[in-house]
């Protein structure tokens, strides 16, 4: 035990538990379980971290900054890939470690991607409402001619953002059979330029940051380019694609499905669209919802703190400036 009191907002299980909890006294109060939804202002964390005597912090999605920065903390934790929730110029100045979590959702999202390709393309959703409604021979067809569809394999499928999660899902999509290629400006190793890619692939999927060169990176010139028939998954970020020019590729019938993830503000209007169309699959930002994402955060933050107490600078540190 080496004294410090690690307190977190942010979900914590499996073995990086135990490892947390050999470095200190360990309090776990998640702002995920709380009903309603609890999220801190910066203010009310600092309180929170101040009344618990903490000298560790980890959270997810609480606000921490400025005050926060004022409580003499040994290191803070952020339990995402990019650790957005916390001002880290702010930490920086205070001379405060902010560790990240890369890659700790990566085996998720690529999962949901590739059930979502799955989904929309072998139409499984009106395919259970069917059963479900007592309707296996609705319009007096039977199910094999309303379902049919190509299958995945023996098709191209082109990833956009060759990172974590990216690869994650190039080998999920070379295992169902598929050629994948990828494009990504700031991955050597990525195959294609993107619209060289767009024109190839039968399953496009986006797994790239927003930035102020990728926001609405996928709009009607792009969607246009993908061959007719192709397939859009998006389990990253809405400001990606242009959802207007996505909805009218669908409509037209260029596009033959797609599988979404996330919406801007985290909401799709009902009367929207894409809601009315049987080859879209959407889902309300679930991609990294797996117990072993919070697992993999949990064991991410106890390696970097293992590290900083140690005195050495952990590989997912945020802000490398405060070694210097």
């Amino acid at each position: 035990m080496t004294g410090h009191r690690i307190f977190s907002t942010a979900p914590l299980r499996g073995e990086g538990l135990a490892r947390l909890q050999a470095l200190g006294e360990v309090t776990v109060d998640p702002w995920i379980d709380q009903h309603p939804l609890r999220l801190y202002s910066s203010e009310q964390l600092a309180e929170r971290v101040a009344a618990e005597g903490a000298t560790i912090l980890i959270c997810e999605a609480d606000s921490c900054k400025g005050p926060v920065f004022e409580l003499g903390l040994a290191a803070i934790g952020s339990t995402r890939g990019d650790p957005t929730n916390v001002d880290l110029a702010g930490a920086t100045a205070a001379g405060i470690p902010v560790l990240r979590a890369p890659g700790r959702n990566a085996d998720g999202v690529a999962e949901l991607a590739v059930a979502l390709a799955l989904a929309c393309t072998r139409g499984l959703v009106p395919a259970d409402r069917d059963v479900r409604e007592g309707e296996m021979y609705r319009g007096g067809s039977i199910p094999y001619q309303r379902f049919r569809g190509w299958q995945l394999a023996g098709r191209t499928a082109g990833i956009v953002g060759y990172g974590a999660v990216g690869r994650a899902a190039a080998w999920r999509l070379e295992g169902l059979g598929m050629r994948v290629i990828s494009a990504d400006p700031f991955a050597p190793d990525a195959t294609h330029p993107l619209d060289d890619l767009l024109a190839e692939a039968h399953l496009v999927s986006m797994h790239a940051a927003v930035t102020e060169g990728s926001a609405r990176m996928m709009g009607a010139e792009q969607f246009a380019r993908m061959p007719e028939g192709s397939v859009y998954v998006n389990t990253a970020r809405a400001g990606l694609h242009d959802t207007d020019a996505l909805a009218a590729a669908l409509a037209d019938g260029h596009l033959a499905a797609a599988g979404l993830d996330h919406f801007d503000g985290e909401h799709l209007p009902i009367d929207h669209p894409l809601c009315g169309m049987a080859n879209v699959v959407l889902t309300p930002h679930i991609g990294g919802a797996t117990y072993d994402t919070e697992a993999n955060h949990t064991m991410l933050m106890a390696t970097g703190l293992e590290a900083l107490l140690a005195g050495d600078r952990p590989p997912n540190l945020a802000n490398p400036e405060v070694f210097g």
